[in-house]
Order: C-alpha cells, then structure tokens, then sequence
C-alpha cells in the first residue's frame, strides 16, 4: 500500500550529556538527526526516522523521547553495541562543544515514498554508516528534494582532505546544502563564506544557505544572495539551533515550488520562518525545538 509523502530523515541519535557553566550535568535525548525529526514532527510534518542506537537504558530514552514527538522509525534501530553521546561543554554565553563516544550505521530502512530526504553531520561522513546512507539518499534524489546540512564535528572526524571529500560527495547528491559560517571556516579556510558556498554549488545544489549564528543567513543561489537577521533572543545554550534551522527550512519549501524556481520573496520568508524557529530553541534548554504553535 503506497506511504503518503513525508519526510525521510537519516542519520545519528545520541543522548547529550551536557555539563553547564555552573558545574551541574544533565542528559538529553538529541542527535543532529533526530533533532531535525522531533523538530520537523513539532511544526506538524509526518516524518520517518533511520537511525541506530543500543538495546540499552539511553536506547530506550532516545525511543520514548522519538515516539513522544510522533516520529516514526524506518527501521529497527538496535544495531549498535551501545547507544551514543555526546559529552557537551556549555561556555558562559551558552556556546556548546563536544566529545563524541558513538559508533554508526545502519540496519534496514523501508524506504517508502517521501517528499523530501533530510541527511546531516556525523550519519553523512562516519563510516561504516555513511557509505549506506549515500547510496540510500543517491537512490531517492530526483523522486525527493534532498536537504543536506553539513554540521561539521572536527572534534571526531577532524577537517582533513578525506573528511572534505565526504562532506562533498553528500553535497553532490543534495538539492540544498545548509552549514554554518564555522563549518566553511573549517572544510575551507583558505576561502571567504560566499565563495565556499559558491564552491558547494559547483557540486550540484541548486542553493546553500549559510547560518552564521547571531548575525543571521543567507541564501546562495542562482540569483543574488537573499539575506536574513537573527532573531533577539536571551541564549540558554545554543545546542539544537541549526538542526531546528534546518527543519524549519524543510517546512517552509514543503509548499513551494523547485528549489531552484524559488524568487527572493519566497526564499526571504523560508530564511524567516526558520530563523524565528531555531530562536526559540536558543532561548530555552537542550534541544527543544519548537510546536507550530509557537511559531504563529
């Protein structure tokens, strides 16, 4: 029986393990994936998840947080000897960085018929997992529009030349490629944002949208490039921000035409809408993105 068009989501679901600036822990469900597929099921989009993670008691923690937020597996995610974390060191203006203990690939994934293909981070570039999910979006582009958000994670995977190459090989099979001011800096030192981008673009997107945090984004395209502001807002922590960005621009092209067809209004709004969308998950604690209610 044929799937109504959704949103296939592919990659990494950890627990967070977040130490605070005032010295106390706390663990959250999050993952660059999963917190694009809680977010985008949160603005009301039906969404599939295919992940991994251990027959474990933070296993057990990602599932039950998933299946609140109404995401639904593609797949049996047990495949992994024990579920991933990720050890977050919060600063005093609630920047995050990380240590990673995780592991990926994964098992089977009913693929169904979705309308849009969602990779990111870490599930796009560590392998064994990445070479699956390459092959599994590769086989969807054309019948879906694939959004890519490159995430960057040195502290695992370094910034190399193998690293680069992996980060492009997944934008090549993209039709929009979103990553951050750092990500570029990172992959591209020797390049200015706008020709990073520019650079991507030759790989085969039709757009990359540039996140550069409290000074806003903006869209690369076949046009001149459409800019958007941040939202004010008082920082819990920034954990989340870019993968509700990411899913919030997901939502907003749901409607719209081809990615490349899009004129500067539509694309001035889609930047809109995600931006108000990853403010408020900046104002409050973990990744806790936000309900469509909020938003209105």
């Amino acid at each position: 029986m044929p799937m109504d068009p959704d949103v296939l989501v592919v990659g990494e679901a950890l627990v967070d393990i977040v130490h605070a600036a005032d010295g106390t822990t706390v663990e959250h469900p999050g993952g660059s994936a999963a917190n694009v597929a809680v977010a985008l099921s949160r603005l009301g989009r039906p969404v599939r998840f295919a992940t991994a993670w251990a027959d474990d008691e933070r296993g057990a923690v990602l599932a039950a947080h998933l299946a609140r937020a109404g995401v639904t597996l593609a797949g049996d995610p047990h495949v992994l000897t024990r579920t991933a974390t990720a050890a977050a060191t919060l600063g005093a203006d609630g920047g995050a960085s990380y240590v990673f203990d995780l592991e990926w690939r994964l098992g089977g994934v009913e693929v169904g018929e979705p309308a849009f293909v969602h990779l990111c981070s870490l599930g796009a570039v560590l392998e064994p997992g990445a070479d699956q999910v390459l092959e599994l979006v590769a086989g969807l582009r054309g019948s879906a529009t694939v959004t890519y958000d490159v995430n960057a994670r040195p502290a695992i995977t370094g910034t190399g030349p193998e690293v680069v190459a992996l980060v492009e090989r997944a934008a090549a099979v993209a039709d929009l490629v979103k990553a951050s001011d750092e990500d570029l800096e990172a992959l591209y030192p020797h390049l200015d944002l706008a020709a990073a981008a520019a650079h991507l673009r030759t790989l085969g997107p039709a757009a990359v949208v540039v996140t550069r945090g409290g000074a806003g984004a903006t869209w690369f395209g076949a046009g001149a490039p459409v800019e958007v502001a941040s939202r004010p807002v008082t920082v819990a922590d920034t954990i989340g921000a870019g993968d509700t960005f990411g899913a919030a621009v997901v939502d907003a092209l749901w409607d719209r035409g081809p990615i490349a067809a899009l004129g500067a209004d539509d694309i001035a709004q889609v930047l809109t809408h995600a931006a108000r969308a990853a403010a408020v998950t900046v104002s409050r604690p973990g990744a806790d993105p936000p309900y469509r209610s909020e938003l209105s």
